[in-house]
């Protein structure tokens, strides 16, 4: 089953898949109430993922601290995404979709790689609804987002859900007795 590949302002389905150690997680799970970058990548043998890796190690302390979350899904199975994950230094969990079964609904498979059929690559930024917000074909590398993108697509998902993104100064309560004449 082929699907029209997801696209901005669409509503990405909550999906689910065993991480890095083989537990089930589901997508919204992993976002958690926060805006998220999703990544979808070939395999840890892609000379192209490996350099948007880089790139993403080091954005991720900056995503840590800002009420973010990162989750990476590839066709590889957990042992070897575990094995990735930890030989680039990354902390935020990896799906495995080693069924293709997430990458045919979403219609993400990569048709020129017979041998592996992995994901074309491709992220999203998401709202914490799952809605998305951009989405990067990365099939040319040049396509993939620079951490400068993701940052400004991050910087405007918060802006658009956080009440106390404004500077604007928050309503301050009255107290008992503050405003009134005496009498």
């Amino acid at each position: 089953m082929i699907t029209q590949r997801p696209a901005p302002g669409d509503q990405l389905i909550d999906f689910e898949l065993p991480d890095h150690n083989g537990n089930q997680r589901r997508l919204s799970e992993l976002v958690g109430g926060d805006p998220a970058v999703l990544q979808f990548y070939r395999g840890f043998w892609c000379p192209k993922d490996r350099a948007q890796f880089r790139g993403l190690v080091q954005l991720q302390e900056h995503v840590e601290v800002a009420y973010t979350r990162m989750i990476s899904v590839s066709v590889d199975p957990p042992e070897v995404e575990a094995g990735f994950r930890a030989g680039i230094g990354a902390r935020w969990t990896f799906l495995s979709d080693e069924s293709r079964k997430l990458q045919a609904q979403l219609g993400l498979l990569e048709t020129t790689d017979t041998v592996h059929r992995p994901y074309i690559p491709t992220v999203f930024t998401l709202f914490p609804d799952l809605k998305i917000h951009t989405a990067y074909n990365g099939y040319w590398f040049w396509g993939r987002p620079t951490n400068a993108e993701l940052a400004a697509d991050l910087r405007a998902i918060t802006r658009a859900i956080r009440v106390d993104w404004d500077l604007h100064p928050l309503p301050v309560p009255r107290h008992k007795g503050e405003g009134e004449t005496p009498g």
